[in-house]
């Protein structure tokens, strides 16, 4: 009977191994996506600015502090203790959200450069990723983030007449938005991982 006992524990152990380190290489996946778009939205926004003459940079820095993002209207973490506080799950679904948040958007960042026709495929892999984690660590299929039923609102300024320098304007404001939002997602999809080692030191 022990003998019994003892092997029905080792594969009980084995099985949620397997599914630890499964979990592990999705995670390892998507937080070197999110990493590399973080990476390519910082290098597209320094790139910018130095294209802009110092006082464009100031009043376009003046406005979009003035200004909001659409990850505004997607509730998340508010500082980096709340962010450690949240669940995983909750984190994943955030970064998912935000993500599809740039579906749209990122089609008027795409074109004139190989780093910008980058943005869209690699932002679809990442929502895929992450969609991957979010299946391989729940248990109920209702919880998933569902596409059809996601809403989001008006990406800020972008359908408003921004005045003179409109189209210099939108830039901007969409690749800082998109650096900002980038970041959080590597953020929080980090932080997830390391939940998964309890050894590790999640302080952000």
């Amino acid at each position: 009977m022990n003998s019994v006992v003892l092997l029905l524990s080792v594969v009980c152990l084995g099985v949620s191994s397997q599914q630890i380190t499964d979990s592990q290489r999705l995670f390892s996946i998507a937080v070197n996506r999110v990493t590399h778009l973080h990476l390519l939205a910082q290098r597209l926004f320094s790139d910018f600015e130095s294209s802009l003459q110092t006082e464009e940079q100031r009043q376009l820095n003046k406005i979009f502090l003035q200004d909001f993002c659409n990850s505004d209207y997607i509730i998340s973490p508010t500082d980096k203790h709340e962010t450690q506080r949240s669940s995983v799950l909750k984190l994943l679904s955030i970064s998912y959200r935000l993500v599809e948040s740039w579906e749209f958007p990122s089609r008027s960042l795409s074109g004139g450069s190989s780093l910008r026709n980058q943005i869209s495929p690699r932002l679809s892999e990442l929502k895929t990723g992450i969609l991957k984690v979010i299946r391989a660590n729940q248990d109920e299929a209702e919880n998933y983030p569902d596409t059809d039923t996601l809403q989001h609102a008006p990406y800020g300024n972008y359908y408003q007449s921004l005045g003179g320098n409109e189209s210099l304007r939108q830039t901007y404001e969409l690749l800082a938005c998109f650096k900002k939002d980038m970041h959080k997602v590597e953020t929080y999809l980090t932080v997830a991982k390391c939940r998964l080692s309890p050894e590790a030191n999640c302080t952000l």
